[in-house]
Formats: C-alpha cells, sequence, structure tokens
C-alpha cells in the first residue's frame, strides 16, 4: 500500500484530537490477516487487528490505496469484510486506488466517483457501474468518499475534521501540519500541476493565504491593508498587478467559491454557511451566488446534492 494513503488520513485526525476534537478520534489500522504489511516505499506498518476483530459500529472506514490493490479487489475475504463493515460505518471512504477495492466490493455501483488520474481510466473500464469522473480531488456521493492520488487523502480527511468539529478546529489542524486550510473537493487534480504559481510579491501571496484561513473575520481592504502594514489604495493596487482584481472583489470570490464546496459536501444550514463563509446575512450570501455562479445558493445545493445521491 501507499503510506501517504494511510498517513494523510491518520496524521490529520490524529492532529484533530491533539487540538481538541471531542469526541476524540481513535485511529486504527486494521489488515486481512493482521500481519505486518509493506508499504510501496519498502517501510513496514504493524496493524492492530485483524479485519475479523473489528466489530461494532463505526464512524469512518477508509481503505487505502496502492500497488496492492487490484490483489485486495481480487480477494474474497477482503471484499466481504469491507461490505460488513461499510453497512455498519457512518461513512465510508478509498484513497487513490483503494477505490478500486471499494468498486470491486460494489459500493460504488450507481455512484460518481474518483481515483488517481493515472487509473481513472482502467477503474471505469473494469467497473462501468461506477461513474468515475478523473478530475476533482475528492468526490462525495451519499456516505461514500473517493479522494485522488496519495496527498489528496489529507484534503478529503480535512473536510471530515471541519464537518465533524468545525472550521476552528480545522483551521488549526491545518496550521498544525503546515498545509491548506482545505483546497476544494472539485478542484482539478491535473489543474494542481499546470495552474500558476502563486504572486511573488510577498505582500500579496502572504495575504491570499490570510484570506483563505480566515474566511469568517474582517477581511475588509482597510483591515487587509492594516495586516500588510500599507495603504488601501497601494492595496488595490498589488493586487489588481498581481492578481487582475480588486481586494473585495478576490475576498468575495473566495468566500463564494468555499461556501459552493459546503453547499454541496455538508448538510450545514444556509445560515451557518455565509456565517463561516464571512458573509453577514444569508441574502448577502445568496447575492453572491447569483453574481458568481447565476444561480441562487439553495438550488445549487438541490442539484449537487441530486447528482451525489444520484
Amino acid at each position: 500500500m501507499e503510506l501517504l494513503d494511510v498517513a494523510c488520513p491518520a496524521d490529520v485526525l490524529d492532529a484533530a484530537n491533539r487540538h481538541g476534537a471531542r469526541p476524540p478520534y481513535e485511529i486504527r489500522l486494521a489488515t486481512i490477516d493482521g500481519q505486518a504489511v509493506r508499504t510501496c516505499s519498502g517501510l513496514i506498518l504493524q496493524p492492530h487487528l485483524r479485519l475479523d476483530q473489528v466489530a461494532g459500529d463505526l464512524d469512518t472506514l477508509v481503505v487505502a490505496g496502492g500497488w496492492g490493490s487490484t490483489t485486495a479487489a481480487s480477494d474474497e475475504r477482503v471484499l466481504a469484510h469491507i461490505r460488513r463493515l461499510a453497512q455498519t460505518s457512518r461513512r465510508v471512504a478509498s484513497v487513490c486506488t483503494g477505490a478500486e477495492v471499494l468498486a470491486a466490493a460494489g459500493l460504488l455501483n450507481g455512484r460518481r466517483a474518483t481515483t488517481h488520474w493515472r487509473w481513472a481510466a482502467q477503474l471505469a473500464e473494469n467497473y462501468p457501474a461506477v461513474t468515475v469522473d478523473p478530475v476533482p480531488l475528492y468526490i462525495r456521493h451519499g456516505n461514500v468518499y473517493t479522494a485522488a492520488g496519495v496527498t489528496s487523502g489529507l484534503d478529503l480527511t480535512m473536510a471530515l475534521v471541519e464537518a465533524d468539529h468545525g472550521p476552528t478546529l480545522a483551521r488549526e489542524v491545518a496550521r498544525s501540519l503546515v498545509t491548506y486550510l482545505q483546497r476544494p473537493g472539485n478542484q482539478a487534480q491535473v489543474s494542481l500541476f499546470l495552474a500558476g504559481p502563486p504572486p511573488e510579491h510577498r505582500e500579496v501571496r502572504d495575504l491570499t493565504a490570510y484570506i483563505a484561513e480566515h474566511l469568517d473575520e474582517d477581511l475588509g481592504t482597510p483591515a487587509l491593508a492594516l495586516r500588510a502594514g500599507i495603504s488601501t489604495r497601494q492595496l488595490t493596487r498589488l493586487f489588481d498587478a498581481h492578481l487582475g482584481t480588486t481586494p473585495g472583489k478576490y475576498v468575495r470570490t473566495i468566500r463564494t467559491e468555499q461556501a459552493a464546496r459546503l453547499l454541496s459536501g455538508s448538510d450545514l444550514p444556509l445560515a451557518t454557511i455565509a456565517r463561516r463563509c464571512g458573509f453577514g446575512s444569508t441574502e448577502t450570501l445568496r447575492q453572491a451566488f447569483l453574481d458568481h455562479f447565476d444561480t441562487p445558493p439553495s438550488a445549487y445545493r438541490r442539484v449537487h446534492v441530486r447528482q451525489a445521491n444520484g
């Protein structure tokens, strides 16, 4: 298996515990026979228990991927346990080629799912009942989540932590791990490599990172200028030169896109989403959605939830 497919989710959950997640996550690694498992890098991981020893209600079942996923997907013992545990899990997830195991177990039939872009075509060919989308970092379809290649497991688990415990704790986890608060799940895998680099100008780069992690705080142009130690006029000039927009428009766009992610990926009330994303009211959020997506947030959620639920 791929070490990062295990390490990313485990370390995010561990960091959440250290920053006060209540109830805390209890992390357990299980293998078919309880024996140590070799990772692709050659490191050896020792599991806590055998799959047949895992019983009772589970919060989250995560299936890791790696070069051994095809072997695991053809092992009826593994598939039987995955089906059994999925029935008692609040949610089921896979990372990278772990999607192949879920597909072989029949858990992705009739669902939209993703995997590493290199293996998406193979997954679609082998499992025609699955709608494979190779673009997003992760996809939620009902209570089943699939993440793309390796480190996208971090993005997925950050989303789960935020859904469970809110943005404040998720922000602390991100800071602890020195990572993004969260990349949107619908961000394209390949676009990560093709997108332009962050702004070279230090103040602009620092401010865009700050904005992404503090959407629920005062991000008005005067506040941002004060934080950067420059005048509002200079701040506006910098954003125009390096981002092609004004500070206000940039903040509104980021807030709206974050709200879109929460609408499609969570059951949070509209008022809660508006507050978390820094909108003063649901009406302000509604107007931002109309301007950005040409549709109100309620309609946006209906469409995306319908797609997610098939």
